[in-house]
Order: C-alpha cells, then sequence, then structure tokens
C-alpha cells in the first residue's frame, strides 16, 4: 500500500509543480511583453538562446552584394564561380539573358545550398534574400560555411581562388567592344561617361586560328602577349607602365585589321579605334586617351598619314602655338612613353602603316612600338589557312594546291586579294583553277613591271653617271683656268 501511495502523491506533485511553472511562464511572458521593449526582449531571446545553444564548430561568412554603396568584387565573382558548381542536386536555378549577351545567366536561387570542395576541405554555399520592411528594398548575399579549423586557410587561399576563377570565366564569357569617336553613345555605354567615346560589339570573326599568317609568326605574338599579360609585377618592380606597343607594316590587303581582331578576341580586349584626324590639338587628344579603359587596344592606323607625326620639323614649329589645332609628334610621343602612358594597366597601343620608311624615327624606338610585325605578302602557309577557312579542305589534299603554293612564294599576292578568288564559286576545282590563272596573271605582271623598272633605273642611273663626268670635266676645265 505504501509505495502505491507514495507514487501517486509524487505524480500528483509533480503535475502541480509543473502547472505552477507554467503559469508563472505564462505571467512572466505577459508581463515581460508589457513592459519590456520590444528591442530589448529580442536581446534578451538571443542571449538566452545563445546561452543554451550548444556552440556550433562551423563557422559562417557573409559576402554581401554591396559595399559602401559600390558593387563588392568578391560577391560579383562569386556568382561567376557558382556556375560551373551547381550540380544535379540543385532544385531551383535562376535563368537569364540580355539582347546582347551570347549566352544565358545561371545562378541558384535563394534558399538553395552549393557543396563545394577545396584542398580536400568541404565548403558550404547559400544564396539569401532579404527584404527590408520599410524601405522594400531587397539584400541579397552569399553565405560560405566551413569548419573553425579552416578560417586561415578559406580567406587566405580559398576567396582568392574564386576570384581568380570568377574572373577568367567573365572573361571568357566577355563580349567584346569596338570603340569609335564616330559611333554614338548608347545605354550600354555607362562606364564611358563624360567621352565621346560611342561603342558597338566587335563581330569580327577574326582569330590566330583563321588568320592567314606564317605559324611562326602568329606563334610569336601569341607568345609575346601571353608574357605581357603575366608581368604585372615585373612592371611594377622595373617601374614602368603596364603596356605594350606593336606597329604593324606592310602594303594593304596584308591583314593589318584582322590581326588586331585576332588579338582582341584572343585577350578578351575592348579596341578602341582613334582617326588623328577627328582630333583638334594635343589638349584634345590627352583627354580622349584618358578615356579610354584598362585591358583594352589603342589603335590609330594609317599614322604616316599625319603629316604632323611624321614632321619633327613641323612639330617643333607648332610646339608653342596652341590656336594652330595640330595634334604633333611631341603629344603622341607623351602619350606612348612620357607621364602619361602611365594611366591605366593592361593597355596595348598598335599602330598601322603601309609606309614604314615615312615614320620619324622617335616613333621605332622600343617603348613606344616594342614589336615590329611585317604584315607582308601571302605565302604558301599563309595559302593553307586560307583554303582551310574558305573551302573546308587541308590544301594538302589537292593536287592543285602545291602548284598554287610555289607560284605564291615565287610572286607578290595579298591574302585579301587570294579571298576574294577563293569566294568566286561553290566548286572547289574551279576555284583552285582560277587561283591558278589570278596567281600566273600576277606574276607575269609584276615580271614585267620589275622589268620595266630595272630599264627606268639603268637609265636614271645612265643620265646621273652622264652628269658627273660633264659636271667633272667642267669642273677641270675651270681647275686649270683658276690655275
Amino acid at each position: 500500500m505504501f509505495p502505491s501511495s507514495n507514487f501517486s502523491f509524487s505524480a500528483s506533485s509533480m503535475f502541480t509543480a509543473y502547472a505552477s511553472l507554467t503559469g508563472f511562464l505564462m505571467l512572466f511572458r505577459s508581463m515581460l511583453n508589457d513592459i519590456v521593449p520590444k528591442k530589448l526582449r529580442s536581446y534578451i531571446f538571443d542571449l538566452l538562446d545563445r546561452f543554451f545553444t550548444p556552440k556550433s564548430k562551423n563557422l559562417t561568412l557573409i559576402i554581401d552584394e554591396m559595399v559602401r554603396y559600390k558593387r563588392n568584387q568578391v560577391f560579383d565573382a562569386a556568382e561567376m564561380y557558382l556556375r560551373n558548381k551547381i550540380g544535379p542536386e540543385t532544385s531551383r536555378l535562376r535563368v537569364g539573358k540580355l539582347p546582347m549577351q551570347k549566352h544565358f545567366t545561371i545562378s541558384i536561387e535563394k534558399g538553395e545550398e552549393i557543396l563545394d570542395t577545396f584542398d580536400n576541405s568541404e565548403v558550404r554555399w547559400s544564396f539569401v534574400e532579404t527584404e527590408n520592411e520599410k524601405t522594400e528594398k531587397v539584400k541579397r548575399h552569399y553565405e560560405i560555411t566551413f569548419e573553425k579549423k579552416l578560417r586561415d586557410k578559406i580567406i587566405n587561399s580559398y576567396l582568392n581562388h574564386v576570384l581568380a576563377q570568377g574572373e577568367e570565366i567573365k572573361q571568357n564569357l566577355r563580349v567584346v567592344k569596338l570603340y569609335s569617336r564616330d559611333v554614338g553613345r548608347t545605354d550600354d555605354d555607362s562606364g564611358m561617361a563624360g567621352s565621346d567615346w560611342g561603342c558597338i560589339n566587335l563581330e569580327h570573326p577574326s582569330t590566330f586560328d583563321t588568320l592567314a599568317m606564317d605559324p611562326g609568326a602568329k606563334k610569336k605574338i601569341i607568345d609575346d602577349l601571353e608574357r605581357f599579360l603575366k608581368r604585372r609585377e615585373f612592371y611594377k618592380r622595373v617601374g614602368k607602365a603596364w603596356k605594350r606597343g606593336y606597329l604593324l607594316y606592310g602594303p594593304p590587303g596584308t591583314g593589318k585589321s584582322s590581326l588586331i581582331a585576332a588579338m582582341a578576341n584572343y585577350l578578351k580586349f575592348d579596341v578602341f579605334d582613334l582617326d588623328l584626324s577627328s582630333i583638334h590639338d594635343n589638349s584634345d587628344l590627352k583627354s580622349v586617351l584618358l578615356s579610354t579603359t584598362n585591358r583594352s587596344i589603342l589603335v590609330i592606323e594609317d599614322i604616316d598619314c599625319s603629316a604632323e607625326v611624321i614632321d619633327r620639323e613641323a612639330d617643333s614649329d607648332q610646339e608653342d602655338e596652341e590656336s594652330n589645332g595640330k595634334v604633333t609628334l611631341s603629344g603622341i610621343l607623351n602619350f606612348i612613353d612620357g607621364l602619361w602612358s602611365s594611366f591605366g594597366d593592361e593597355r596595348i597601343i598598335v599602330f598601322t602603316t603601309n609606309h614604314k620608311e615615312r615614320l620619324d624615327p622617335a616613333l621605332l624606338r622600343p617603348g613606344r612600338m616594342d614589336v615590329h610585325i611585317n604584315m607582308s605578302y601571302c605565302t604558301g602557309l599563309g595559302f593553307r589557312t586560307l583554303v582551310s577557312n574558305y573551302l573546308g579542305l587541308d590544301g594538302l589534299n589537292h593536287p592543285l594546291c602545291e602548284e598554287i603554293e610555289a607560284l605564291i612564294d615565287s610572286t607578290e599576292v595579298t591574302p585579301a586579294e587570294l579571298a576574294e578568288e577563293l569566294m568566286q564559286d561553290d566548286d572547289t576545282d574551279v576555284v583552285l583553277r582560277g587561283v591558278v590563272s589570278f596567281v600566273e596573271k600576277r606574276k607575269a605582271e609584276r615580271s614585267k613591271t620589275s622589268k620595266k623598272l630595272s630599264i627606268c633605273k639603268a637609265i636614271d642611273d645612265e643620265k646621273q653617271n652622264g652628269l658627273k663626268n660633264k659636271k667633272g670635266g667642267k669642273w677641270k676645265g675651270k681647275g686649270k683656268a683658276f690655275g
């Protein structure tokens, strides 16, 4: 009897105590809501939650979209980086595409998580969106969760890895722009505010693979560009502006513009096409060039056509005259390697000319035009590239190609002329026979021209020798008379 009685008493006591505690808590909560302000209540509850909740072994980093009203570089890099980390377990994705974009943009929806691995360590990403009730503005951020012991590795190594990978993906997806002062400004010119530059997409399809150049020459150009990109710290250490100057010279139709487009497509650099005739004076030149962007190619075509650039005497005469409205050689040189050349990073300057011999030697020295590329007439190897591009075949597999290559190597014909011939018909045999006829005709014309020039030169030499002898005789006669 006693045990049963004691058990009943104990259960009854516990129930009574529980009821009393519940009532007290309800009363306390009611008093807390009536007396204690909302913010203070929230603070107390958070404090109690932290006190009674076991400490987590994980650490979470918050990557906000904006930092002090500016785009967060880490957020943008993470958005690019996570595109390649989306796996089959992801259930919701956000997809978009702007009119000028070639590819879809894919990102994770809020609440989704992505598991990444770095150096045998797991990192969990999640995307969060919160809305401010007062302003109705949406705030977005990424959260990275990992074990606390990995803190140094994540901050010092992993985030740099994300930045580098994100930038690489961005460059690969980037649409190259062609800027010109002759193009009207568009809504897409947000980075060119305050300048006269307008832009369009550079749709030129030229690449180093399709360029009709000697393979060895192409490799040298690619190696030089790659070396330039990797030498940020080198240029900084030696105290030089991070820029590279190229001079493309040769007759018209040899592919100078195509090479510039291939360089831009390879580097994913924007192109700024500058016509010196549209520049009023050196001050205007300075203003225009300062408005160009980093990671860009500045192109000044046919520089030999500007009298002020090739005539140093004209430059010295106009040096102190601001009213003449001319661009001078000193103004050009100032921006190539003077104090103003240090503006911006990763700049490539390309000059083109059909007549290298007309340029002032001051323009040609290293540091101004570092690399001189002779865009000469087409070679047999260059023709193989053209045949592959236009006819879709390997030149070695067609009997006529060997004959054409030998003819091309023995005369002067431009890639542009050959490209035009390769577009004359859809029948490969007909086209190649036409190319043979064209090159043979061109070779005969060159031969006649060479003979005429040789004859003219011989006549001129004979005349000059005759004049020298005649002058010599008079000089001797005068000498004798004078004696």
